[in-house]
């Protein structure tokens, strides 16, 4: 059975997407090609940065149509990665709310990847 290790997107600079997402997520850049970047984000599982301009097949899809979600500790740890990312020049595309799911904000990244941060309701 094949197992999931990996999610990719697609972006314009994989060397400027990945010191992005290194600080976001804390995690180190254990690859950084112009054209391909790569992190562990757990054990097993990567995200890679692709410059969309090389992908084969050609992606027919643009950025936004998903989400990758990140789950905060607590309302406060919310509303301060809200703060932060706001100060890092992201553009917040939902400010922090309750949901039925929890407190959230969603944020773009330079590409328009969609990044939600929550906690969950208890």
């Amino acid at each position: 059975m094949a197992k999931f290790s990996f999610v990719i997107l697609f972006v314009d600079n994989p060397p400027r997407s990945a010191e992005l997402y290194s600080s976001l997520l804390g995690c180190p850049i254990i690859d950084n090609a112009p054209t391909f970047a790569m992190l562990p984000l757990r054990e097993g599982v990567m995200l890679g940065l692709w410059q969309h301009d090389g992908v084969v097949p050609k992606a027919m899809a643009s950025a936004g149509g998903s989400e990758i979600a990140l789950t905060a500790e607590n309302d406060a740890e919310v509303a301060q990665m809200h703060e932060n990312w706001k100060k890092r020049g992201l553009k917040i595309v939902q400010a922090p709310t309750k949901a039925d799911f929890g407190f959230t904000f969603t944020a773009l990244d330079p590409d328009g990847h969609r990044l939600r941060v929550l906690a969950p309701a208890r």
